[in-house]
């Protein structure tokens, strides 16, 4: 009979994602066991208190506040850091791989901003870094893109990647609520945190395509290159326009190769009703990879959460422990530390299909200067909608403005911004105008 190999284990962090870690590894020892030839023990469960532990009914004697017994005990091969934030963490990570022991996280904040440096110190030191619980939760989308579709050049990424966003979303489409009414419902339900930001400013998924990018592309990103928008300025009547023109918002964290370079963005978009990602509700999560030799794949599933979070976090603990992820890790070429920095595309560069609400006053003349305006900068109209309002017959001279929706055929994303300035600068038109990205199904190179 085969020997059972053991593989003695350290948590660092043991909050909502650490306890299900914990909560896994001791609860179903012996399913791993069964299915992987090997024992998993948790040996030392790390943090400065331990009272969410203790709530969960973990056993105290694997409790430890002395970060250093763990790292210094020969038996540990594998340290799971989920302590969150960028500047302990990266303390953990870093002394963990330097002290030899394989590191598994779940941190994106952390990789988005110190991920190749990370992957470098560990390979130094001859162990590796996992880390598919950092996009997507229960997704595993971060093995896809290493080994199912290794065969693949990838094209282009478009991800649903923020559960609390695509949840406010889904609130102010099916319920017709504003975003302020679609956050406090989010909040109440545990879905948002009391200070949102990260969520619904973009940041969050700005972390996780950063991170996906660099995977598919084989480049090393610099995030701060990533332009970032987010649902916080998001009005209700544009969402209730796009249900009118057949599409749904979606905050759409995209990568793609545009010519030789890439382009990483996060930003709400309209997509078509009949796109793979419009029905994907709630907190859900989805990812929509094109390769050229697969065509379009979907990844779908729970994005956040303990549960689906841990269930990550343990898959990649058993492909460190069965020495599967090493491999991987130690002889492809496309890990962010094995590539030089890239200077990525400017959005404003791109090309795309706009939608565009502005307020114009409804007098003769005012929408064929902005139809010009547009013209001048080279930018087409696919087509207008606009609300009547009811008869004055003239009774005041007040002016009178009206919703006027206007759809571009694709352009230059620069010159729709240019052009934008310039109609929000005229007398005739209102308030500021909005300006959505139309996203279409990225075209598939195989039939």
């Amino acid at each position: 009979m085969k020997e059972t190999k053991d593989t003695a284990i350290a948590v660092i962090g043991c909050g909502t994602v650490g306890g299900a870690v914990c909560e896994i590894l001791l609860r179903d020892r012996d399913l791993l066991q069964s299915k992987t030839g090997s024992r998993l023990r948790l040996k030392y469960i790390v943090d400065r208190v331990f009272t969410y532990a203790k709530n969960l009914q973990l056993d105290d004697t694997l409790f430890e506040t002395n970060l250093d017994h763990a790292l210094e005990d020969d038996e540990v091969r594998i340290v799971i850091e989920l302590v969150g934030g960028i500047t302990k963490a990266r303390e953990i990570t870093e002394q963990a791989l330097r002290a030899g022991k394989h590191v598994v996280t779940a941190n994106k904040a952390l990789l988005a901003h110190h991920g190749a440096e990370l992957m470098a110190v560990a390979r130094e030191n001859g162990v590796s870094l996992a880390f598919e619980a950092a996009v997507g939760g229960g997704i595993p989308i971060i093995r896809a893109l290493y080994d199912g579709l290794a065969a693949n050049s990838i094209d282009a990424i478009y991800g649903i990647v923020n559960g609390t966003c695509n949840y406010i979303l889904t609130e102010m489409i099916d319920k017709e609520e504003s975003y302020e009414e679609a956050l406090w419902a989010a909040q109440s339900k545990g879905l948002a945190e009391a200070d949102p930001t990260l969520d619904v400013g973009g940041a969050d998924s700005a972390h996780k395509i950063a991170i996906m990018g660099a995977m598919a592309f084989g480049i090393q990103v610099d995030f701060d290159q990533i332009p970032v928008e987010g649902i916080d300025n998001l009005q209700q009547e544009d969402v209730m326009y796009a249900d009118t023109l057949g599409y749904v918002v979606k905050l759409l964290a995209i990568a793609t190769r545009v010519g030789e370079g890439i382009s990483l963005r996060v930003r709400p978009v309209f997509i078509s009703r009949e796109h793979a990602l419009a029905w994907v509700s709630g907190p859900f999560n989805a990812v929509s990879v094109y390769g050229h030799t697969t065509g379009h794949t979907m990844y779908y599933g729970r994005g956040a959460g303990g549960s689906p979070t841990a269930a990550a976090v343990v898959s990649d603990i058993i492909a460190v422990a069965s020495g599967t992820y090493q491999v991987f890790f130690d002889r492809f070429a496309f890990w962010p530390d094995r590539n030089p920095p890239t200077d990525l595309i400017a959005v404003a560069e791109t090309y795309s299909r706009y939608y565009i609400r502005t307020m114009v006053d409804d007098t003769p003349g005012a929408l064929a200067r902005i139809a010009s305006i547009l013209g001048e900068h080279g930018i087409s109209i696919a087509s207008i909608l606009q609300d009547e309002l009811p008869e004055n017959n003239g009774a005041d001279q007040e002016p009178h403005f009206v919703p006027v929706v206007i759809t571009l055929h694709p352009a230059k994303e620069a010159n729709v911004l240019q052009a934008i300035n310039e109609i929000d600068e005229l007398d005739a038109t209102g308030e500021k105008s909005s300006l959505i990205s139309i996203v279409d199904d990225h075209p598939e190179g195989v039939s």
